[in-house]
């Protein structure tokens, strides 16, 4: 075992694949992928990243195989409930909430079933990748049904006479909608989280490691979710500018050349700038402004 490279898992295909490359890639890692690669190697930090399926991600942690791993929190917590009902540990840390892979996992009915509240699914056929998540569900309410497990293609089971209705991951509600289905019940929000290994069982070489790719995740984290506003503006308006631009940070205001009654103002905002902030910010008298992005940022 090395005791001085980390072992970071992450999907090899699929919605979450690209995001957690370029999660890396904006953090600076310098990591050549090979479409038929299953390990690839970090030229500039000591890092190896391991491309697998998705639901092997939570095992490799739990049992030490690799140190990180990038996972939506659906198949997490879904492989949890896994080990708990088989009575296996699972030891593990939530390093991170990232920002992508955002979604929920949602009961689905036809769209012409008149569906009035959970009691409408008593003993149904449901069919579902999660049937962990799913059990936990309608235990809490109370309510019996009948679990039909699928891998993939979970949409097609009310159409193909397999299932009563579906309980599956929902982004858009597009493809739902294809299949003659609609949302009624939200079971879990999931988004994807960097996981890791419980820290007494990692070497300190290791540890310096985990902190400085994640003091980058964070800070490309907070960099996505900012804007570096700069305008112009009447001095006695300051107050009214600030309080506009919620979440944004004490400014930086600076004298404008020849004119001692405007200022120059620089913030970073934490919460998006809408073109109806803008217009606002107009009204008052705010000129020459510009809202742009963040590209790298450290608190």
């Amino acid at each position: 075992m090395n005791r001085k490279r980390v072992r970071l898992a992450i999907q090899k295909s699929g919605r979450l694949s690209y995001d957690s490359q370029n999660l890396l890639k904006s953090c600076g890692l310098k990591i050549n992928l090979q479409k038929s690669s299953l390990i690839a190697f970090a030229e500039n930090m000591p890092i190896d990243l391991m491309l697998v399926r998705d639901d092997d991600i939570p095992g490799l942690i739990m049992d030490g195989v690799v140190e990180l791993g990038i996972i939506g929190s659906n198949v997490l917590e879904e492989k949890c409930l896994t080990r708990l009902c088989s009575k296996t540990s699972v030891p593990y840390t939530i390093l991170q909430n990232l920002d992508f892979g955002i979604c929920r996992l949602s009961l689905s009915v036809p769209l012409d079933m008149a569906y009035s509240n959970i009691e409408c699914l008593k003993n149904a056929r449901i069919a579902t990748s999660y049937p962990n998540l799913l059990k936990r569900y309608f235990d809490k309410k109370g309510i019996p049904f009948k679990p039909f497990v699928l891998n993939g293609s979970v949409e097609v089971a009310y159409n193909s006479g397999l299932a009563d209705a579906i309980c599956d991951l929902v982004s858009t509600g597009a493809t739902l909608e294809a299949n003659g289905l609609r949302e009624v019940e939200t079971i879990y929000n999931s988004r994807a989280c960097l996981i890791s290994r419980e820290e007494q069982y990692m070497f300190p070489e290791k540890k310096k490691i985990i902190q400085k790719l994640l003091n980058r995740i964070q800070g490309v984290i907070k960099a996505r979710e900012s804007k570096y506003i700069m305008l112009h503006i009447e001095r006695n308006k300051l107050k009214k500018v600030t309080d506009l631009l919620k979440g944004a940070e004490q400014p930086t205001i600076l004298e404008l050349s020849g004119n001692s009654s405007k200022v120059a103002l620089h913030v970073v905002s934490s919460e998006t700038i809408f073109w109806e902030t803008m217009e606002k910010l107009k009204l008052l008298g705010a000129s020459s402004i510009l809202v742009l992005p963040i590209e790298k940022m450290m608190e």
